[in-house]
């Protein structure tokens, strides 16, 4: 055991105590944080705005502070985007990370010298949490990649703009830059087939210990090095690989075929970041769920999905919440966010601690008919159509059919299969059968013959690939969207 090794889990069991002495009192965790906020913001155009001075509750701050998403706080953002200070938070962020899906192009979030600090101790703290329970810590020894986007950033106003994963690459420890991979220059590369057969031949050689990244363009990557070594498995390739991280998406419907790629199974952690925040981890290999991090800077509510879209849905706090209710999460941050709708749907699995799942997102759904089925049913349906049988899937996403040529309206499936399964018919009804024990409205639609049961649609070979290619988003933090309302991207992958 090396000392690298040695201190790593010293450093690990001091890390999973403090996070045991803030699990134990969340209530309290959160209201400290909620007046930190507030107290920090009070002075901002913001808090001014919103009569910071006068909130001395939840309930205050709800009556001051509506519900946003990113188009209502836009106004405010386009102010700090040229300059301004004191206008969401105290003085201006120290950088904007860019992304994609609003109606009116990229966003602009903000990440301030308050909010940084946690995206990068929540990523350290899920390996730390992992060697506390496991004792695994030999892994710190050999070289550790992390799939993410470019680091170059642009600057204007004093600000630097970049994706998030390529600015928190300037914040890997020094403890970590020798066993970093891939090099700088190769990160650096825009075009991902470009960067990612770079990254295969820098890596294909080394002491591969850790791999991170979501897992569509992790699977990419183990493809390339599969066609680069004449088709070894990744776990030949390399011998010490043994731990996965990945974030953005459900493991589940790609754990069977990494499994069949890499030739063993192998340790993961699931993470929760965003833009927004660095929200959860998995703190525990045996327990379902991520634990909700409730003292980064970060207050959080919670809206239940199916009363969303009413007029002044009840807005809950982390002390209200239920085990396995669809929760829409608000969250108000150290970033100058304030009561915003990052998206993202989540159900709790635990409340002692409070570890969550993430479910969907609230504007992806099916309900077409009145169904609202959720990423959540879709990918368990796909997850026990699979289990016990050699199917492989490769990738997924669902879209209603409201105007066959034949026939009923249905939900269509289209799937890139690695490996088909031997009757398509069987398969289909396992799916549609699951999906009705677990969505009684999609039931109701079954039985009353409004629905026929669902249809797949075969996805030729890297056919999901080629489609963010032809959106210009292939690779990085990019993802398909598990199931949408329209058929945009049925009707492009068709």
């Amino acid at each position: 055991m090396s000392i690298k090794s040695i201190a790593a889990k010293i450093f690990a069991r001091k890390i999973y105590n403090k996070t045991q002495a803030w699990s134990a009192k969340p209530v309290e965790t959160q209201f400290e944080v909620f007046k930190s906020l507030i107290q920090n913001a009070k002075e901002t155009q913001f808090g001014k705005d919103h009569h910071f001075d006068t909130i001395k509750t939840f309930e205050d701050f709800q009556k001051n502070v509506p519900v946003r998403d990113y188009e209502d706080l836009k106004d405010y953002i386009e102010k700090v985007k040229i300059g301004e200070e004191n206008i969401l938070w105290k003085g201006k962020p120290l950088y904007f990370a860019k992304t994609s899906g609003t109606t009116s192009g990229a966003k602009y979030i903000p990440l301030t010298k308050e909010s940084m600090p946690t995206h990068v101790n929540a990523a350290r703290n899920a390996i730390l949490h992992y060697i506390n329970e496991t004792g695994n810590a030999d892994f710190v020894d050999g070289k550790m990649i992390f799939l993410q986007g470019s680091p170059i950033l642009t600057e204007k106003h004093g600000i630097k703009f970049g994706r998030l994963s390529g600015i928190v690459a300037h914040f890997v420890p020094k403890y970590l830059q020798k066993n970093r991979m891939p090099s700088w220059e190769t990160n650096c590369i825009e075009d991902w087939d470009t960067k990612v057969n770079t990254i295969v031949g820098e890596t294909i050689k080394e002491n591969m210990s850790v791999i991170s990244g979501i897992p569509s363009w992790v699977q990419m990557y183990f493809e390339r090095l599969q066609e680069k070594s004449g088709g070894k498995k990744i776990g030949e390739i390399f011998k010490n690989f043994n731990l996965f991280i990945y974030g953005g998406v459900n493991y589940e419907p790609y754990r069977a075929k990494f499994e069949q790629m890499i030739g063993k199974k192998v340790d993961s952690i699931e993470l929760f970041p965003a833009s927004e925040g660095f929200f959860a981890y998995q703190d525990s290999q045996k327990e379902k769920g991520m634990l909700l991090l409730l003292n980064s800077g970060i207050f959080y509510e919670f809206i239940k999905a199916d009363e969303f879209f009413t007029e002044k849905p009840k807005r809950y706090t982390i002390g209200e919440v239920e085990i396995g209710v669809n929760y829409a999460l608000i969250v108000s941050t150290n970033a100058g966010l304030w009561g915003y709708n990052i998206g993202d749907t989540i159900q709790f699995t635990s409340l002692k601690p409070y570890r969550v799942i993430v479910s969907g997102r609230i504007k992806h759904y099916i309900s077409a008919f009145g169904e609202h089925v959720i990423a959540n049913e879709v990918e368990n349906a796909m997850k026990e159509a699979t289990a016990g049988t050699n199917i492989v899937i490769n990738e997924f996403t669902v879209a209603p059919q409201i105007t066959p040529a034949n026939g009923l309206p249905y939900h269509e499936w289209l799937i890139e299969f690695e490996k088909e399964p031997e009757n398509i018919q069987a398969f289909a009804e396992a799916i549609d059968d699951s999906m009705r024990k677990q969505n009684i409205y999609y039931d109701d639609l079954i039985t009353g013959n409004v629905l026929q049961k669902v249809v797949i649609t075969r996805v030729s070979k890297n056919g999901f690939q080629e489609y963010m290619k032809s959106q210009g988003k292939l690779g990085g933090q990019n993802k398909i969207p598990r199931l949408s309302n329209d058929r945009k991207i049925a009707d492009n992958l068709k």
